[in-house]
């Protein structure tokens, strides 16, 4: 499949740039099909170039010292990964993986950044990105900070809903598996805590695309009470 300017025009970032200017990106761009768990981007690779999700989901990991992997971010259709190097050119900082079947746009830094220079607003638009992910990152951190791992899973769970676009619904949410990633503990943790706040009413799954919050007040509560 052809990158065309429609279909570079569906990714927000890009919705005001004229023709010209994504015809420049589109001629440069290359899609690509990932399948699950495949890397996308690799830990201090080169960094020359900016990925953008048309489908699947991606995750940010990186390793611990002793090895174990830790879950950084999600990137879902119309968000992009990789961006940091646009504004210092250094290395990748972190992995990212395919958690499913995914195509990826890649779009050389060299010839996005040409563009960015002459639009103020899409650089804007990065640097907000950046910063946002930061800011994301920063609360990860400190959820890996609490020490009763019940908090941690019911912290993160409340973390999502505040973040969600629908009230009492997280969508799309992250497997019992990429929640242990994201936590440092185990898988069979986590179904264990789940399994405790299903048989307290606290929530409820509807199939893989939602975990439905039944008693959000409940679920506060578990996230900031060390009991």
């Amino acid at each position: 499949m052809a990158v065309t300017v429609d279909t570079l025009r569906r990714f927000d970032i890009f919705s005001k740039l004229n023709s010209d200017l994504l015809g420049l990106l589109a001629e440069s761009a290359v899609l690509k099909s990932y399948g699950r768990r495949e890397v996308v981007l690799s830990a201090g690779g080169q960094g020359d170039a900016v990925c953008f999700v048309f489908e699947g989901r991606l995750q940010g990991v990186d390793f611990t010292i002793d090895g174990r992997e830790v879950g950084l971010y999600f990137s879902e259709p119309g968000d992009y990964v990789g961006v940091l190097s646009l504004f210092d050119g250094d290395p990748q900082p972190d992995y990212v993986i395919s958690l499913s079947r995914s195509m990826v746009i890649h779009i050389p830094r060299s010839e996005l950044l040409s563009v960015a220079k002459s639009e103020p607003d899409l650089f804007a638009e990065f640097g907000a990105h950046i910063a946002k992910r930061l800011r994301a990152a920063m609360k990860q951190r400190g959820l890996l900070g609490i020490t009763n791992i019940n908090q941690r899973v019911c912290a993160q769970l409340y973390m999502l809903l505040q973040e969600s676009r629908l009230p009492g619904v997280i969508q799309n949410p992250p497997t019992h598996q990429e929640l242990a990633i994201m936590l440092s503990t185990s898988r069979e943790t986590v179904t264990r805590i789940f399994q405790k706040l299903q048989s307290n009413t606290v929530l409820k799954r509807n199939g893989t695309a939602e975990i439905l919050i039944l008693d959000a007040a409940a679920l506060e509560a578990l996230a900031t009470s060390n009991d």
